[in-house]
């Protein structure tokens, strides 16, 4: 059972203390502070130390020499200041020393807690620490800068969790697990095939997701020998890289300095990084630096005093509260200006009010207006704030540039994703996903030819333009792609077929207009063992099998040209909705279970005047009418050639089962 909280209007009477009792009726009523001090301003001379804590009557600090043990070397008051702002200043030179907060509210001092703003910490994120961030910066730092962009939809986003990606014996890589990995050349596994960042740049994605990579509460990073795992989705310093992905986490400059080298070489290398960013819940509640600093100012309550749970991690935050939507903004720039980062997914992004993500979105642009944000369209539960405020996907249309996952073209493609035997569109269930299909590969915007009473989770379209939707069949979440294959396959699928599918349901992805998406290792045909759930499995279900590379060259092989063929034709990355409604025309085919559409009059650019793309769902080969002409093949039967393929006149034609057939002219 969940520990009960004091409601809203109780616990903001007894928060205080006795002498700040009823001066705050609600929370809305604290002031807010917009000083850029909060925490630490270090100079060899002073170091100033500010917490915003409005309910507290007391806050006291604490200075330590190491980021653990030991007793504190002094302990310091903090003098109440402006806006509920509490601020002590300290002469000399601090720099290596490390400090915690102390807190005295509902008539007792709380535990100690590095703060909100801690931008380095000790090992386990327990003390913040005294740095110089300038000693973070690697060589040539100042002159770092991303790959060039044009539009969102010329994004290719590949999904990594730092430890799957590198930590295999095969991999070849030396520092396995580490923010380091994607810093190796030349890596090698079996047979000689790329590993780590050159495999990146063979496979010729454009981004870089990184599953959650700040400072996360479930690895123990005194142990790391016993090779713990999680995906990271249990903030505990959200302003701080994880220590357990560094080759020092008792440094508080190695793990900084070591996430920089690693956006450096992605740069370097023609890729873009993305973070995965985790603000709608904490890993624990009362004991969060968040509850240690203000006691339930950030978050959200039940009327019966308890946590309210729409993350389903036990709590979420409330970020229309004006504190907490300044913490969330002025975080998320901290990363894109400290760390020099090129996008962000938000996860459970419903969680948040569609306000607060307008204002990132907003001052993200301000910084570099190729800044790409996105997020879960959705809420793992229910939440008190109202459904019209939420960022989930049906109010995209009211979010500036801010895309959503499409969970409709998901499902239609593979199945749902709570049913794990139910197949789809790519694994021979045409019934009822052709329209959902259809509505993905239009980029979820309004299409003249789309019925919307027949899509899956939408009855209307949900991106104002095909920016704003991001197409996919797996994620870290939920069965991979191949798993869910495995266990949806039809009776007597082979595994040849499964290969099929794969492919098929791919070609549909990145054929479709919007932002493409894929997991690391689906390139490789890569299982889970059918864990639906790995964010704590061990390696041997997490962790990519360099021999898959060249088990499945053919997939890897399709996997690349397909993205290639993509980057290569702007057709497929049509920026507008009225783009996409001049260009893009669905033919029927009048062959139930296969989807055809063209491309016409040189969309977006193309230097191929028309294009034919074709998508058969059956299991079977179906004989399908094309328009008249000459046309170039480039994709049939798995396999494709941007030189071509032969050609085929207008006219019947067949199409091989399982599988997509794109021509042009």
């Amino acid at each position: 059972m969940k520990k009960k909280f004091l409601s809203l209007s109780l616990s903001l009477l007894l928060l205080a203390g006795c002498n700040l009792a009823g001066k705050y009726k609600t929370y809305e009523a604290y002031p807010a502070y917009y000083g850029n001090d909060l925490e630490l301003a270090y100079t060899p001379m002073q170091s100033t130390f500010t917490l915003w804590s409005p309910a507290a009557t007391q806050v006291r600090l604490n200075l330590y020499e190491a980021g653990e043990g030991g007793v504190p070397l002094a302990t310091y008051p903090m003098a109440r200041a402006e806006n509920g702002v509490w601020r002590t200043e300290l002469d000399g030179d601090l720099l290596g020393k490390f400090y915690t907060f102390e807190v005295f509210a509902n008539g007792t001092w709380l535990e100690e807690t590095p703060g909100i703003w801690a931008k380095a910490v000790g090992v386990n994120g327990n003390r913040g620490a005294i740095i110089d961030m300038t000693q973070t910066n690697p060589a040539g730092w100042e002159n770092d800068k991303a790959p060039e962009q044009q539009n969102y939809t010329d994004i290719i986003i590949y999904e990594v969790h730092h430890r799957d990606f590198s930590i295999a014996p095969n991999s070849g890589i030396t520092h396995k697990g580490k923010f380091l990995a994607l810093t190796e050349e030349g890596t090698t596994g079996p047979n000689g095939v790329a590993t780590g960042i050159d495999h990146l740049k063979e496979l010729g994605v454009t981004h870089i997701h990184l599953l959650p990579s700040y400072d996360f509460g479930s690895i123990d990073e005194t142990r790391l020998e016993e090779n713990q795992y999680n995906w990271g989705y249990d903030p505990k310093n959200y302003n701080v890289p994880e220590g357990s992905y560094s080759t020092d986490p008792y440094n508080p400059v190695t793990r900084i300095r070591e996430f920089k080298q690693m956006v450096q070489s992605l740069h370097n290398h023609g890729m873009r990084v993305i973070l995965d960013v985790v603000y709608n819940h904490t890993y624990v509640n009362d004991k969060s630096n968040f509850s240690l600093t203000a006691p339930g100012y950030y978050y959200r309550f039940k009327e019966d005093e308890s946590y309210s749970d729409a993350s389903g991690c036990g709590n979420e935050t409330a970020s229309e509260r004006e504190m907490v939507r300044c913490y969330i903004v002025e975080s998320v720039k901290y990363w894109a200006k400290e760390y020099h980062i090129d996008g962000f997914r938000f996860d459970l992004m419903g969680v948040h009010d569609m306000e607060t993500m307008n204002i990132i979105k907003e001052e993200l642009v301000k910084i570099d207006p190729t800044i790409f944000v996105y997020g879960e369209g959705w809420t793992a539960s229910d939440s008190p704030l109202p459904v019209e405020e939420r960022a989930i996907k049906v109010n995209a249309i009211h979010m500036n540039e801010v895309a959503v996952f499409s969970d409709d073209l998901r499902d239609a493609l593979k199945g749902s994703v709570f049913e794990e035997k139910q197949a789809g569109f790519a694994s021979g269930l045409t019934a009822g996903n052709i329209e959902t299909v259809k509505f993905g590969i239009v980029g979820a915007v309004r299409h003249p030819q789309i019925d919307y009473s027949q899509i899956l989770y939408a009855d209307a379209p949900y991106a104002n333009n095909p920016s704003q939707v991001i197409n996919y069949v797996s994620c870290h979440d939920d069965l991979c792609l191949v798993d869910k294959l495995r266990l949806s396959a039809p009776e007597g699928a082979t595994e040849e077929e499964l290969i099929r599918f794969n492919k098929l349901a791919q070609t549909v992805i990145f054929t479709s207009q919007g932002v493409p998406f894929m997991r690391a290792g689906e390139e490789l045909f890569h299982d889970k063992q059918g864990v639906h759930n790995s964010y704590k499995s061990p390696d041997g279900i997490n962790q990519i099998d360099w021999t898959l590379k060249s088990i499945h060259q053919d997939v890897f092989n399709y996997y690349r040209d397909l993205i290639a063929l993509r980057k290569a034709h702007p057709a497929f990355r049509i920026p507008t909705a009225a783009g996409v409604q001049q260009h893009l025309r669905f033919i029927d085919t009048k062959v139930p279970g296969v989807i055809a559409y063209t491309l016409g009059e040189h969309a977006n650019g193309d230097s191929w005047k028309e294009i034919l793309v074709v998508f058969n769902g059956k299991r079977a080969s179906q004989p399908i009418t094309i328009p008249e002409g000459s046309w170039m093949v480039v994709c049939r039967d798995g396999k494709i050639n941007m030189d071509g393929l032969g050609l085929v006149t207008g006219g019947q034609t067949v199409i091989p089962a399982s599988s997509a057939l794109i021509l042009y002219r």
